[in-house]
């Protein structure tokens, strides 16, 4: 078994191998909680928990941070403007309400959208705000390594030294003076316009609650130190991989790995990005409305269906979102739980493989997994599993159904689709739901063997109305509810 993934740092697949044998360490960039998840907040979370799941599949100890930007730029001008008199409040907005609650409240959105649909909870989740100490630590020690200074302007604001770093720019492969957005820095305090903040001075009109003293003044933290500061507490000053979306390679990451190697620390050893989620082809952009939110998803498929979209490409790839991309999803998990449920009927013990630890995939579906998450790749030996589980169903062949179940159900927990949130089960009904369904289908069986077509289509109608998908096979009719 070799697992190899994309390092963005060094633009190859290399073999991964851990710092520390049987551990990995991976830190991922969470939520800046100015606003509610869009999606591809959840595409990025849902692409490291497979990372996270495959793996622990691989039997490596996994510790996962995912750290919370509970404090920025955008989250005092939201809640600013909530006091504002000719402040007209929209549909995630309330009015008057103080920066650390604004946060807050968007924290706890986000924490609802990634258990709804899977998401593993990280071994820790630390706030910014939290970890104020640990970044003027850091702060100091770059400043007294020559790579930060005090802004020229007495502002309170401490700016990194880009040109002090000779390696700056190395992520994204770019120099200094080429820099995106270079022109548009602002100059104001700093020895080159490209020289970001590691601290902010307070500001006439911001809340003192959000400042923080410090030797140089009373403020806030930047945006990038926030993840050096935190990641190195957790994981240490050399930890195994970094990831996030691909928006989030420059300035935020290149920053980060400047001024965490600047310090003297290896930091991490791969750079995972994932890729964005389009709309028919095209950025979204709310200014030109072809946006789809994880809650908009959520309101026309289930949440397994969702997970299922989200998840189905290969992490560095774009996925683009169509108009039936989300019924495409659908059936595709309608013909997997269909099997899942003929087969649990036809087995006696077909439950019991339902729960309990990973079993063994297949091997193909191992290798593609082990190959960058080649989920894709994945899924097809998923598909073709199915159809063999059907096919010996069908054969009367159940030693070979119930291996085929046994896989399918571990490819399943390994993506994360047996962990969806779902509605709690009510065994009575479901047990009663069988015996009616089953009685429908006896019926049935009778007007189809006299011919009586009309009786036997509108028993079908009338199952097909109530969300129960009949399939006539070989051995008579089998029944699965339609999922979302």
């Amino acid at each position: 078994m070799t697992l190899r993934f994309y390092d963005t740092a060094s633009a190859e697949v290399r073999d991964f191998v851990p710092l520390t044998p049987g551990k990995v360490s991976l830190y991922y960039c969470g939520a800046t909680v100015q606003g509610l998840p869009h999606v591809g907040h959840i595409r990025s979370a849902i692409a490291f928990d497979q990372l996270t799941r495959w793996l622990e599949y691989r039997k490596f100890r996994v510790t996962v941070v995912r750290n919370v930007t509970d404090i920025d730029d955008k989250i005092l001008a939201k809640s600013a403007a909530s006091f504002e008199p000719d402040f007209e409040e929209g549909p995630d907005d309330i009015r008057e309400e103080e920066w650390w609650a604004l946060a807050y409240r968007y924290e706890q959105a986000f924490l609802k959208a990634y258990d709804t649909l899977g998401v593993s909870r990280p071994t820790y989740e630390p706030r910014a705000t939290g970890h104020i100490p640990e970044m003027h630590a850091l702060i100091q020690r770059l400043i007294d390594r020559g790579h930060a200074y005090p802004a020229l302007d007495d502002s309170g604001d401490v700016y990194f030294d880009v040109r002090s770093w000779n390696r700056y720019g190395s992520l994204t492969r770019q120099k200094i003076d080429d820099m995106q957005g270079a022109a548009d820095a602002d100059p104001r305090g700093k020895k080159d316009p490209r020289d970001f903040a590691l601290w902010k001075g307070h500001k006439e009109g911001e809340p003192t609650t959000a400042s923080w003293v410090s030797p140089w003044g009373t403020g806030r933290p930047g945006w990038h130190l926030e993840c050096s500061a935190m990641v190195t507490k957790y994981l240490g000053t050399g930890f195994d991989i970094h990831g996030g979306g691909l928006d989030l390679r420059f300035p935020h990451h290149e920053n980060e790995m400047a001024q965490s190697q600047a310090a003297g620390h290896a930091f991490a050893n791969f750079w995972m990005h994932n890729g964005m989620v389009t709309y028919q082809g095209e950025k979204m952009s709310k200014s030109i409305g072809n946006t789809v939110s994880p809650t908009e998803m959520l309101e026309l498929a289930s949440p397994r269906v969702v997970r299922y979209y989200l998840g189905q490409a290969q992490y560095r790839s774009v996925l683009d979102y169509q108009p039936t991309s989300l019924q495409e999803a659908s059936a595709a998990m309608e013909r997997i739980d269909g099997f899942v449920a003929r087969a649990v009927r036809a087995l006696s013990d077909g439950g019991a493989l339902l729960f309990g630890s990973y079993g063994e995939v297949p091997e193909a579906f191992a290798a593609a997994m082990d190959d960058d998450l080649n989920v894709p790749q994945a899924l097809a030996v998923l598909h073709d599993t199915v159809r063999a589980g059907n096919t010996a169903l069908t054969a009367g062949d159940n030693a070979a159904a119930r291996a085929a179940l046994h896989s399918v159900t571990d490819m399943l927990r390994v993506l994360g689709l047996n962990d969806v949130a779902a509605p709690a089960r009510d065994d009575q009904a479901d047990t009663a739901l069988g015996v009616l369904v089953e009685a429908q289908l006896g019926a049935r069986a009778e007007a189809r063997a006299t011919k009586d077509w009309t009786a036997s289509d509108a028993i079908r109608d009338t199952l097909t109305a109530a969300g129960v998908v009949v399939e006539d096979g070989p051995d008579g009719a089998s029944w699965t509810l339609k999922r979302g």
